[in-house]
């Protein structure tokens, strides 16, 4: 006789996240910064079959959560591919001379009345190239912040200009994997949530400049440009700089525009920068590639850019940091994490235990307004407790998809929300992973730098201020 499921309750429902909690927590607590390097893919593992054994005691059936992980590893399988395509452009772009032009052209922004705007933009505009607020902070923000200490200013105001910019670039862009994971759990496509997000990202990046520039007009600074002329000294010594390798990002960039499916646009990008680097970095080509051949050199630096981690060095080891990249091999660790989370993920959906926990705090969501604001809390509650930004992501992803479709709420302001609330808020977290490898990185206490990271605090607030006046709220067509 078959054995029927149990009714479920929200303590049940509530253990597998628990359970993960407690693990997450140990992780942070014993590996600190690595265990992103495979302790909370175990924990993710663990928690799924926690979670596995709870759901067959009431009786669901081993078929039917495997069904559920093969559906949600399927819908991230685009994120993935897109992760992978993303490490190799990440490897071309900065052979090609491309991400280092970037750098270049950004440092020259900086002035030291409005130092402080400048490094917001500057930060910026390196992690939109690179895809990644974390390498960004490692590098050019831990040069900004021995800048503005030379210029007399507050190491808590740089930092926090620093990973405002960092994390605007970060969340805008197609070469990030938070960006990339956000509309994968929402159920939307890579370049409908960057455009979406636009409405409430551009407003809070201008809002945060705004402050900077108040602030920075009443500080007195003295000006050190001698660390700034190093890095553009070491980089033009490196590479052939020249504002004609922004061809390549303004053709992905017009590609974009037009709508073209993200895995086509990015796999483009690669090839162009690929070509980019032969023609204009022949000395970078001859180094990596280890011979004479020029041919022979070309196909190796190319395919090694593409594929494994690669490094550049110059004389100036500020921004040796910078130049390096681990290609689609860099990447393992972020796609091995999302399968883990999909696993958890799947099982705790086809279990019906994230139907039960989503219920209840649907009770709390009565409207658009409370709706999103109940997400946003989520996501701020995991950044807390799982001490992970990916699952602040993933998890209130999956509880939340089918009550933004149930309030016929097109998926972008689920992804949007995510973004604005599991992404930014992570470095404000101590015990974040995120908080503490920034803190550890600039040598600036997260409780210090907290109340100048404008950005990361106002993208919540403006989320939940459209959902409350019902501005740019996309309905699902009928």
């Amino acid at each position: 006789m078959m054995q029927k499921e149990k009714q479920l309750s929200l303590g049940v429902a509530l253990l597998p996240i628990l359970f993960l909690i407690v693990l997450l927590s140990l992780n942070v607590y014993y590996y600190g910064d690595d265990s992103l390097a495979g302790a909370n893919q175990i924990a993710l593992l663990l928690a799924a079959a926690f979670c596995t054994v709870l759901a067959t005691k009431r009786g669901a059936k081993w078929e039917k959560l495997l069904e559920g992980i093969k559906n949600s590893i399927s819908d991230a399988l685009p994120a993935l591919l897109i992760l992978l395509v993303i490490g190799s452009l990440a490897g071309t772009w900065l052979i090609s001379g491309i991400v280092p032009a970037m750098i270049y052209y950004g440092l020259q922004i900086v002035n030291p009345t409005y130092f402080l705007v400048a490094a917001c933009i500057v930060s910026a505009i390196i992690s939109l190239a690179t895809g990644s607020s974390w390498s960004t902070i490692a590098t050019i923000g831990v040069a900004l912040l021995g800048i503005g200490q030379a210029i007399g200013m507050s190491e808590a105001m740089v930092a926090g200009a620093v990973i405002s910019g960092a994390y605007f670039g970060d969340k805008m862009s197609p070469l990030s994997d938070t960006t990339n994971l956000a509309p994968a759990m929402a159920g939307t496509n890579l370049i409908a949530h960057i455009k979406y997000m636009t409405y409430t990202t551009v407003p809070s990046i201008v809002i945060t400049l705004v402050l900077f520039l108040i602030i920075g007009l009443n500080l007195e600074t003295k000006t050190s440009p001698d660390d700034i002329d190093v890095i553009l000294t070491a980089l033009q010594s490196k590479f052939n700089i020249s504002p004609w390798l922004f061809l390549v990002p303004v053709i992905v960039i017009i590609l974009i525009v037009k709508k073209t499916p993200a895995i086509p646009t990015l796999f483009a990008g690669t090839l162009l920068g690929a070509i980019t680097a032969i023609v204009a970095q022949p000395t970078i080509i001859l180094e990596l590639g280890g011979s004479t051949d020029f041919f022979k050199a070309a196909f190796v630096s190319v395919i090694d850019a593409m594929s494994r981690e690669i490094s550049i060095s110059t004389a100036n080891e500020m921004i040796n940091g910078l130049l390096s990249t681990g290609g689609m091999y860099g990447m393992l660790n972020t796609v091995w994490l999302i399968i883990c989370a999909m696993c958890f993920g799947g099982i705790m959906e086809a279990s019906g235990f994230l139907k039960r926990i989503s219920n209840a705090l649907m009770s709390l969501a009565t409207n658009t307004a409370s709706l999103v604001a109940t997400t946003t809390g989520t996501c701020i509650f995991f950044n807390m407790t799982a001490s992970d930004q990916y699952l602040a992501i993933v998890v209130p992803g999956k509880m939340f998809k089918n009550a933004y479709k149930d309030m016929e709420l097109a998926p972008e302001n689920l992804s949007r929300t995510l973004e604005d609330s599991g992404t930014v808020t992570s470095v404000l977290i101590p015990w974040n992973t995120c908080g503490a490898t920034q803190a550890g990185i600039l040598g600036v206490g997260t409780l210090t730098y907290l109340p100048f990271c404008f950005f990361n605090i106002i993208s919540p607030l403006m989320t939940i201020l459209y959902a409350v006046v019902g501005y740019k709220i996309k309905k699902l067509k009928t």
